[in-house]
């Protein structure tokens, strides 16, 4: 009970209810939806920002050719993003440990059906806005590289921290991950079947999904995240 006070009031910093005033109905329609969400999951602002303990999906599916959201690594902890089915557990705080789910973590894996794709290496960065790669080109040939460093799934990316902001590209074809308007470089394949924007929380966690008025250009041809009937 005390953690969950904790966490609402995290999530709550910043934001008041005044009953007086009546609430400025988004122009946005899609949100978090606390139709899909874990039973310990807490969903407030607006359906922005998420805490608790769980995962909750978006209210809409990226059914366009080119679908783009952000969210904001408000407050650390055990988190993940990316996309999944309504068929996802949403009991689970880690994300794309079942074959409904494809996701960043922040123990800095990439998973889908708890298959690790790639493995981010922490590294120290000044700022959130500091580069976002350790090195962009290999100093050296892969035979010269260490053991530890020839495996395929090791990224050189670094994880994102408290402040990051997290883009979520999705074409049909890949999922890519952008971390303060850089590529990750760590693209996910074969996401198949009706997806939606996933966020996963524990341990403190709190992100904020941000729909639109993004702090980071999307890539070129992509958009926010559209309601089926504005595409028809």
């Amino acid at each position: 009970m005390l953690n969950m006070f904790c966490c609402l009031k995290g999530c709550l910093n910043g934001f008041t209810l005044t009953p007086t005033v009546p609430m400025r109905v988004k122009e946005n329609p899609v949100q978090l939806d606390t139709l899909h969400m874990g039973h310990e999951v807490v969903v407030v602002k607006g359906g922005q920002r998420v805490c608790g303990s769980g995962c909750v999906l978006g209210n809409a599916p990226l059914v366009q050719n080119k679908a783009y959201f952000e969210v904001k690594l408000q407050q650390g902890g055990v988190w993940a993003v990316g996309l999944a089915t309504r068929e996802t557990d949403l009991q689970r705080v880690h994300g794309g440990v079942d074959k409904e789910s494809w996701c960043l973590n922040s123990d800095g894996t990439v998973r889908h059906a708890n298959e690790e794709l790639y493995h981010l290496k922490p590294a120290p960065r000044e700022s959130p806005t500091a580069d976002l790669l350790v090195s962009t080109s290999p100093s050296h040939s892969d035979n010269e590289k260490p053991e530890s460093e020839k495996d395929d799934n090791i990224s050189t990316a670094v994880m994102p921290v408290e402040g990051d902001i997290i883009g979520i590209a999705y074409d049909h074809i890949d999922l890519n991950f952008f971390l303060n308007g850089k590529n990750m470089e760590i693209p996910v394949r074969n996401v198949r079947g009706t997806v939606y924007p996933a966020l996963y929380v524990d341990d403190g966690a709190i992100l904020d999904i941000i729909l639109d008025n993004f702090l980071y250009p999307p890539p070129s041809g992509y958009e926010k995240i559209m309601v089926e009937q504005s595409l028809l």
